[in-house]
């Protein structure tokens, strides 16, 4: 199995043709637009298997799979309190198990922006994480930590592996956390400005099955995005 995450930048119906032959089982895409409200008839054919949301038709979140591949929704809250959070799409793949995709948000929080906002959706989903890949754009690395917050993203990644969920880079590289030597983004696309911001997460039945973690080069990608996929292989 083959898993993808990969910010689009936006504009994924001019750049999915890209993506075909790195022969992905699943894909997960921020900031692509929804491909049922879309003219572009290439992009509808391609996304013809997919689960998307977002707050315009242009730019959201989305779960892209191979025909063979049976998507469900599955509608877990995105309610902390009395406050949505943005954006989760979990789902379950061929009823095996869940893939919750993410593209964090600032979502006008003065104090629970970006990772923030998953972890206020790690509160209220947490029991349902035993058999889990949570991948996605998190905007958040732990070079960023503030010693005044107890959701820094050190926090989050120590709360994750209380459960069983690690980073699939991590423990597939051996770095640390904060320390990553491949970015996954460049901010402004300027190449002096290089940071791990994507993740893929999973619970130990798909961390004792890594057999790669790529993260792609940006000088490939770099005329399409300000970020690079990561390519999560798993034996079968």
């Amino acid at each position: 199995m083959k898993i993808i995450t990969w910010n689009c930048n936006g504009a994924l119906r001019k750049k999915f043709e890209n993506l075909l032959d790195l022969n992905a089982d699943l894909l997960v895409i921020q900031e692509c637009e929804n491909p049922a409200e879309t003219k572009d008839t290439k992009y509808t054919d391609w996304a013809e298997n997919y689960l998307w949301i977002g707050d315009t038709k242009n730019k959201g979140l989305a779960v892209f799979a191979k025909q063979n591949i049976e998507l469900q929704n599955l509608n877990w809250s995105d309610k902390y309190k009395d406050h949505r959070v943005k954006h989760f799409l979990p789902c379950s793949v061929n009823g095996h198990f869940d893939l919750i995709a993410v593209w964090t948000h600032q979502n006008n929080s003065p104090n629970f922006g970006y990772m923030g906002q998953f972890w206020k959706y790690l509160q209220v989903n947490k029991s349902k994480l035993n058999n889990s890949i949570i991948a996605g754009d998190f905007n958040s690395n732990s070079i960023w930590d503030e010693w005044d917050r107890w959701w820094n993203h050190s926090d989050v990644v120590n709360e994750l592996k209380e459960i069983g969920i690690e980073s699939l880079y991590h423990k597939f590289t051996k770095e640390e956390q904060g320390k990553e030597s491949q970015p996954t983004f460049y901010l402004h696309r300027n190449l002096m400005k290089p940071y791990h911001i994507d993740y893929c997460f999973a619970s130990p039945i798909f961390t004792n099955k890594i057999k790669n973690v790529t993260v792609e080069s940006f000088q490939k990608w770099k005329h399409l995005s300000d970020h690079s996929p990561i390519i999560i292989t798993f034996d079968e």
